[in-house]
């Protein structure tokens, strides 16, 4: 019972602000481009932030590339002449290297493609917001227009009402 009851406040509040939002329009709109801007504002936060975690992952990936080719170059010194040992702590380090490189850029292929992906999502994001924005703007301008035919013809029929006892006066 409790519940119904509850039910029944609900749409009463639904009806008060479903009658605002048809009085003033216009606010609606403002306020979807509003939630547009803050929207997009937010998505390019988050892209530029990704966009330092990619830039990051490329200037490691550029570091190690480097390291790596020094590496090969003293392993393959070392063996050259015949240092072993040293060519041996070389390889190693090598090999360590070659795996954070291949890692990184795993990583790298990820955030790339994350970064696509986010870009999508606040595109669509955009365009559906765009297209509720004007889909809203064609209801008002219906209503507009509605409410323009509407009146004239409610003027007409009063000025039918205040012809009618003259008219009335005539037969009688």
């Amino acid at each position: 019972m409790f519940t119904r009851l509850l039910n029944v406040i609900r749409g009463w509040f639904g009806l008060a602000v479903s009658d605002l939002e048809k009085r003033n329009p216009e606010a609606l709109l403002e306020l979807e481009a509003e939630n547009l801007r803050k929207q997009v504002g937010s998505y390019n936060q988050g892209l530029a932030a990704h966009a330092g975690l990619a830039e990051r992952l490329m200037s490691q990936v550029r570091k190690l590339e480097t390291e790596e080719r020094e590496l090969r170059a003293r392993t393959t010194a070392h063996l050259r002449a015949g240092n072993k040992d040293a060519a041996g702590q070389h390889a190693l380090r090598l090999q360590t290297v070659t795996r954070e490189l291949e890692e990184n850029r795993r990583q790298m292929a990820q955030a790339e493609e994350t970064y696509r992906n986010l870009v999508k999502a606040r595109d669509v994001a955009v365009s559906s917001a765009r297209a509720k924005i004007e889909e809203m703007r064609l209801k008002e301008q219906a209503s507009a227009l509605a409410e323009e035919q509407f009146g004239g013809q409610l003027a007409e029929a009063h000025a039918d009402v205040a012809e009618l006892p003259a008219a009335l006066k005539a037969f009688g």
